[in-house]
């Protein structure tokens, strides 16, 4: 039934499948957070905060197009996946289709960006491009990072501190100790979305020689690293009230910490496509904090 229904997605369908919607929320998160605070700071630029989060979209996109289209070259994609469907695996897309849009989506984003280098500085433009080659290095090239457990840093790094900085600094052409302090959950919680995933995955990934940090250290490591990526996004909040704003509205994100529990009893509980569930959530969790951060900075 459910390889019959992939058979009939039309073309706009199968690219729509292709970008992973869900995964998008991880390009908004930062995005949004690093404008609160230029906002609280009275530098907030509309047009360079919109640019920016397309721009982040974008190489999400581009990510995930390079994420299919190498997985798939590489074996990774079988029918024993457990997790959604892809777009080369089904047979939906041609791997000559998806080359043409990952390097359309990248030319995009680097044209889009041009913005931000004008109203900026050059560092923004290396900033771009550095985000660009991490994005197809992800999964592609001599040392593809999703293969040898370094996924997980790149999403930290690249979703948390340069996403969440990175729209703070084209908007202000500073960097304050406040919007680092920030971009250390955004990146946390939205690595446990990447976290879940090879979790679930372990065993294929172990199959086709993706050495993530899952299959590496085990799954009792991957549980204790989203269990302490969790506890650290809500610890965070402390340093900001008592450092930076003492008001009670930056402990908003609180009020998610029924669904962070929940989902940390969910990774000790569930197995193989149950994990979809909690993957899901976990990234419905990282926008919810995103959004109550951003509001508890804004008022």
């Amino acid at each position: 039934m459910i390889e019959s229904t992939i058979n009939k997605l039309s073309k706009f369908d199968s690219w729509i499948l292709a970008s992973r919607p869900k995964t998008l929320l991880a390009a908004f998160v930062p995005v949004i957070v690093g404008s609160s605070i230029a906002y609280h700071d009275g530098k907030f630029k509309p047009l360079a905060a919109l640019v920016a989060l397309i721009c982040a979209v974008l190489i999400q996109i581009g990510t995930n197009f390079v994420n299919d289209l190498y997985d798939y070259l590489a074996g990774s994609d079988t029918a024993e996946r457990v997790g959604p469907q892809r777009v080369l695996a089904s047979g939906l897309i041609s791997p000559t289709e998806m080359k043409k849009a990952i390097f359309i989506t990248f030319g995009l984003t680097f044209i889009l960006g041009l913005y931000l280098v004008h109203i900026s500085t050059y560092i923004t433009l290396i900033i771009g491009i550095v985000s660009i080659i991490a994005g197809i290095a992800y999964t592609a090239g001599p040392y593809p990072l999703a293969y040898n457990g370094l996924g997980d840093v790149f999403v930290f790094i690249f979703f948390g501190l340069i996403g969440t900085v990175g729209t703070y600094y084209v908007q202000t052409l500073d960097v304050t100790p406040l919007v680092v302090w920030a971009s250390i959950p955004v990146g946390a919680l939205i690595t446990n979305v990447l976290v879940v995933n090879n979790y679930r995955d372990i065993e294929q990934d172990s199959k086709a020689g993706k050495n993530t940090l899952a299959v590496k250290y085990g799954k009792k490591f991957t549980r204790f690293q989203y269990v302490t990526f969790t506890a650290i996004s809500y610890l965070i909040l402390f340093v900001v009230y008592f450092t930076y704003k003492q008001s009670l509205f930056v402990f908003l994100p609180a009020v998610s910490l029924p669904l962070a529990i929940k989902l940390i009893k969910m990774i000790y509980t569930f197995k193989d496509q149950q994990l979809n569930k909690t993957l899901e959530l976990t990234a419905k969790l990282s926008a919810i904090y995103g959004l109550l951060f951003a509001a508890g900075i804004l008022i």
